[in-house]
């Protein structure tokens, strides 16, 4: 996937279709937004804008594909256009201009009905407040949504029974909502929007409220959710370590732009400009670089040391490269393609002390 400066993407064929294409994605709040577009004005700052036709951009020519089955973080600080672009995706908000395409079909497009219908039955989303009815039970509160459906009693219920089981709340699925902690809520969101069995879910800054152990936790539970169901997840936060933490790859907002999209380790070894490269600055680079960004070409003979993967983290090399007398090997699947040696491991090390 290429992001351009224009927003538009380079999007991928018709054998692998994305979870999600976005291209030309604008939104302007106020009542002439869309002649704004294609004009002069369209070019203005944010704050120039306002100043001069009242109208405010919460997202400008914003493009992106998201791949099945993976975990896409949109992170950037307050009023970057993150939650605004979230529920751009499922017209939560209209959009100005452009187009949102799930799995080929025009969001867009698409007429009330078979909008309604595309969110009950396709995309689930998971907020930051969780919703839940306070008089029905955990188990009802998981089931809702299918009952909206129209699903047969027993069916949902015992959707919703697996679907408790599997966020870890077996046992608790005929308490009310008040009788659970603020994490136990957010697992019941969590089951609620699985219980769906949606094509994409969508999650805006859902643990954003939580104490920060409850917080680890919940961000753990949705590491083992996506490797047990695969679900094609959206992942709205500020917090960078929450986006390095789960993210396939993570792209970076700031006023209603793209500023970077990369895989954690890009994004970290490569910042785009000063505003990603201060977001990274804290980041422990052994724990988030692959061994790619730290390896050097072979000068002569690479001998026969143990053979690492490329795509390795630095962290979790490091071990079995301090431990050998010479240089290890490097390879990118059965290819080689580079060495790594106790001085590329510690130099990573000694520049995270420093800073």
């Amino acid at each position: 996937m290429t992001a351009t400066q224009s927003g538009a993407v380079e999007k991928t064929t018709s054998e692998g279709t994305p979870a999600l294409h976005v291209e030309g994605l604008w939104k302007i709040f106020g009542p002439k937004g869309d002649k704004i577009i294609n004009t002069p004005d369209a070019q203005l700052s944010r704050k120039d804008l306002q100043a001069k036709t009242g109208h405010v951009v919460g997202i400008r020519d914003v493009g992106f594909d998201v791949a099945p089955g993976e975990v896409f973080v949109v992170m950037g600080l307050s009023g970057s256009g993150k939650s605004t672009l979230v529920r751009l995706l499922t017209r939560l908000i209209e959009p100005t201009a452009g187009t949102v395409e799930l799995y080929g079909e025009d969001i867009t497009a698409m007429s009330d009905s078979a909008l309604l219908d595309t969110r009950r039955k396709k995309v689930s989303m998971v907020f930051q407040h969780f919703g839940l009815l306070p008089h029905r039970k955990v188990v009802d509160n998981v089931a809702f949504g299918l009952e909206v459906r129209g699903e047969k009693k027993g069916e949902r219920r015992n959707r919703a029974q697996e679907m408790v089981d599997l966020v870890g709340l077996s046992g608790y699925e005929n308490n009310y909502p008040d009788q659970l902690s603020g994490g136990m809520q957010q697992r019941v969101g969590l089951a609620r929007a699985l219980a769906a069995n949606p094509d994409v879910m969508m999650f805006d800054e859902p643990f954003s409220a939580l104490d920060p152990l409850i917080r680890r936790d919940m961000q753990n539970e949705v590491i083992r959710l996506h490797e047990e169901v695969g679900k094609t997840m959206v992942f709205i936060t500020h917090d960078l370590a929450e986006a390095l933490k789960l993210g396939d790859r993570i792209l970076i907002m700031r006023d209603g732009e793209i500023v970077q999209i990369g895989t954690p380790d890009e994004v970290v070894g490569a910042p785009a400009d000063e505003y990603v490269r201060d977001f990274t600055s804290d980041v422990p680079k052994s724990h988030v670089l692959t061994l790619k960004w730290v390896m050097r070409a072979p000068d002569g003979d690479p001998g026969d040391g143990p053979v690492l993967q490329s795509n390795q983290i630095v962290r979790d090399a490091a071990r079995i490269v301090l431990d050998h007398d010479g240089p290890c090997r490097v390879a990118d699947g059965d290819k080689l393609v580079g060495v790594v040696d106790d001085m590329d491991i510690l130099r990573v090390v000694v520049a995270e002390d420093e800073g």
